[in-house]
């Protein structure tokens, strides 16, 4: 096993650790641990909410989640001689739960998918489900099975949803002055149109006095996707993956957590993987000068591992640019598309005994793969979800029977 250079003991939070973890992006957090390129090293991680969801059979801690604490990033691991301009090559070698482990918090032998509510986040489908629900999945090494969603079994693509390095000063205050011009538009909005620098609950590491001031004053939320990497939610991002993150900073600054046991294309609940906390062992090394030699500005570089189910088969329900709900056409709009192939997806299940509440968790949690089809043909945009039909333990296949509709229980609720 590699040597473990970020530690975490589950049963406290991520504050309460030896050598605290952080919850903003902002160049001055101080790193926790120094590696070499070429080094291989675990890095132990806290479930994202530092384990406000319990394993329980109400969806009130979903509701009640105080997102302001999120995410809990394990790090920042400096990397020796890493400059701006470099490529940080960050190579997956393993991942997983809290090994060996049962216990209350996430990612001791199980996890959970939840629905936010649509007035602390929302997700994909909030219109349509705006309240919260939760589902608990327990582990059985690869395979994941739910007490809130019979009839499914599933190997998921265990991966880390957020991984990243760190803004330069210059990077940071670009995100903030154009995200805060987004928000400003319609400032009043439920969800949100973004997340404002806020200092409430901000966690900065080993930072103190002013710094930790600063930090909680301008670091930027862990929610969205960036330059620098951070919430991709990519569910291929396992085992045999690398990625080419671009260096904003002296030593690169390398932080992240959120993992996940699996996840369907989209995460589409916003909670929407199997979320849970563990560990990851990683290969670092560096490209000098990488970010111009290749071409990168804005993005990271990803190959995806080999490593993932073998589902040979699937339903694949087709989603165009158009509200059914008003008969409105838009433009070669993929979210709308994508939005509507998940919400025919839903209605499909139902008529085995579903409710849409537990299809909706089901497509968040599941190995589900979604496709931008067609993006070129006037006026309809063209998506596609694929739902693998081998992770029922009944035929989901259209027959001429009809569906076998059972009773299928019902996910956690709120009260």
């Amino acid at each position: 096993m590699p040597d473990v250079i970020f530690s975490v003991d589950q049963s406290r939070s991520m504050r309460d650790q030896d050598v605290p973890g952080h919850n903003r992006w902002h160049p001055d957090v101080p790193v926790a641990a120094m590696v070499r390129p070429g080094d291989e090293f675990r890095v132990e991680c806290r479930e994202w909410t530092d384990a406000q969801i319990g394993n329980n059979d109400s969806a009130n801690d979903v509701r009640d989640v105080d997102l302001m604490r999120c995410h809990m990033l394990s790090g920042p691991i400096g990397v020796e001689g890493a400059e701006p301009g470099d490529l940080l090559v960050v190579d997956i070698l393993d991942l997983g739960p809290v090994p060996q482990r049962v216990g209350d918090a996430p990612g001791e032998g199980w996890g959970y998918t939840g629905v936010f509510a649509k007035a602390n986040g929302g997700g994909f489908l909030t219109d349509y489900f705006p309240d919260a629900y939760k589902a608990i999945w327990d582990f059985h090494g690869q395979v994941a099975t739910s007490r809130h969603l019979p009839g499914v079994r599933f190997t998921g693509i265990t991966h880390p949803g957020l991984f990243g390095t760190a803004p330069s000063e210059e990077l940071l205050q670009r995100w903030n002055r154009r995200e805060q011009a987004l928000i400003d538009t319609d400032p009043n909005r439920i969800p949100p149109l973004g997340l404002a620098p806020d200092p409430d609950q901000t966690l900065a590491g080993q930072a103190t006095g002013s710094d930790a001031g600063l930090i909680a004053q301008e670091g930027a939320r862990t929610v969205p996707a960036r330059e620098n990497g951070g919430n991709h939610d990519i569910k291929n991002f396992t085992r045999g993956s690398r990625v080419f993150y671009p260096v904003h900073v002296a030593d690169a600054k390398l932080s992240g957590g959120d993992l996940h046991f699996s996840q369907g294309d989209g995460e589409i609940t916003f909670c929407g993987a199997i979320e849970m906390g563990g560990y990851i062992d990683f290969h670092v090394d560096l490209l000098k000068g990488g970010m111009e030699k290749y071409g990168v500005t804005t993005n990271p570089l990803f190959m995806p591992g080999n490593v993932e189910p073998r589902y040979s088969e699937f339903i694949s329900f087709i989603g165009i640019s158009v509200d059914h709900d008003t008969d409105t056409n838009y433009y070669l709009d993929a979210t709308v598309a994508y939005r509507r192939a998940c919400l025919n997806a839903v209605e499909y299940l139902k008529r085995f005994g579903y409710t849409g509440e537990q299809a909706y968790l089901l497509l968040g949690a599941a190995p589900i793969e979604g496709r931008i089809s067609g993006i070129v043909d006037i006026p309809n945009a063209c998506c596609s979800l694929y739902l693998p039909t081998g992770i029922f333990d009944f035929d989901v296949r259209p027959t001429a029977e009809g569906p076998k509709t059972a009773d299928r229980g019902q996910c956690a609720v709120t009260t």
